[in-house]
């Protein structure tokens, strides 16, 4: 069992250096190459935070798992005010029992330094070649290493989630339902949807050296999705998406989690520049499905030069149909952009299905059925 001591450049009060967000990808290679760094299977990442409520079933549950291969426990502590530190300490005879090792280090400092700061920490005193993200609310079933390691084994370029349940039972149930039942094809094409990465942070499992290559997490503090900065970046490089279909993990819902913090103007752009890049840069025009204020919303979000790719919006409110046109009233164009609204029956693919998912109790998908059109090819979802 290893407890490092908190950088000194991290350790106190009147600690003022500025680091850059996203630390050198170097550095973390240059650890990786490290024969003394890769000597474990897995390791177990876990960034905490005034977590101390929640740390004991989380850690009983890494205990608890049934990988054969060494395991690994990495934990860095983001200047907790709570107990935290205390309960992770009085864990390590009972690490040390089962022969998995445990690193432990953290920081002081009058603030915390955000999520993606400290999963960097803890993946940088990290030794396993594979990496499983486990955050300290959450809970793993006992298989949940073995199968994502032997899901990683055959796809070492990829981020592999796993199915969740959540707690307390109902909450954010649509989402939920999103998690588990999005299909393999699915994982990518619906990557531009508000639900943000299409295999959720809590359940991430990948090799050290793709998430080297990819990496690493977006330093920002409180606000920045890291998870979905991460996620983008590593499709771009060309990574996979999967997913272990069992359902592994304990997904808990609570107001104090992270994600609360992250502006939605912020996940709306950053979904628009990449549907922008991946793809609207491939097509010569396209229709935006829904005439209401997210579809108009999406129209404003684009570069002019998209903007003018827009041949239409649909919808099937009769009332906007009617009225012909949406005006682009802030466009410094003269004439101002008028864009014609059509039913959807009479407008043409491909499409950006402005509507969101499983909220018309099935009407949106069933039209789109009848199209008879193909997902990531005719149409892509953006909310």
């Amino acid at each position: 069992m290893t407890s490092v001591p908190p950088d000194p450049t991290f350790g106190g009060e009147e600690e003022s250096i500025c680091l850059p967000k996203r630390p050198r990808m170097e550095e973390c290679e240059a650890e990786t190459g490290d024969t003394r760094r890769t000597t474990v299977d897995v390791s177990v990442i876990i960034p905490v935070h005034n977590a101390s409520c929640w740390l004991e079933e989380c850690l009983q549950a890494v205990l608890n798992q049934d990988f054969t291969g060494s395991l690994e426990l990495s934990v860095y502590d983001d200047a907790s005010t709570d107990a935290s530190r205390a309960v992770l300490e009085s864990w390590k005879e009972k690490f040390e029992a089962k022969a998995v090792s445990m690193v432990i280090s953290g920081h002081h400092s009058a603030q915390p330094r955000g999520v993606g700061y400290a999963k960097n920490q803890a993946i940088r005193q990290s030794s396993g070649r594979y990496l499983c993200f486990q955050d300290a609310d959450d809970v793993m079933l006992s298989q949940r290493v073995s199968l994502q390691y032997a899901a990683a084994l055959l796809q070492p370029h990829a981020l592999i989630g796993c199915g969740v349940r959540r707690v307390p039972e109902g909450s954010t149930e649509r989402y939920t339902r999103w998690i588990n039942s999005i299909t393999p094809e699915q994982l990518l094409t619906q990557v531009y949807t508000s639900h943000g990465p299409t295999v959720i942070m809590p359940t991430w499992f990948c090799s050290r050296d793709w998430f080297c290559q990819v990496g690493p997490f977006d330093e920002g503090g409180k606000g920045v999705p890291e998870d979905l900065l991460f996620f983008y970046q590593s499709l771009r490089q060309g990574g996979g998406v999967a997913r272990v279909e069992q359902c592994m993990l304990v997904y808990r819902y609570h107001e104090q989690a992270a994600t609360h913090s992250v502006l939605e103007e912020t996940i709306w752009k950053l979904r628009v520049d990449f549907l922008q890049e991946r793809v609207l840069s491939q097509w010569e025009s396209f229709t935006i499905w829904n005439a209401g204020k997210q579809g108009r919303k999406l129209y404003r979000s684009l570069s002019p030069a998209n903007q003018k790719k827009v041949r239409a919006f649909c919808d099937v409110d009769e009332n906007k149909i009617q009225k012909g046109f949406y005006t682009y009233q802030d466009s410094k164009e003269r004439p101002k952009p008028r864009i014609p609204v059509l039913h959807y029956r009479e407008a043409s693919s491909p499409f950006i299905i402005c509507v969101k998912l499983d909220m018309t109790e099935g009407v949106l998908e069933n039209n789109l059925k009848s199209l008879q059109l193909t997902e990531g090819v005719d149409y892509y979802h953006f909310n």
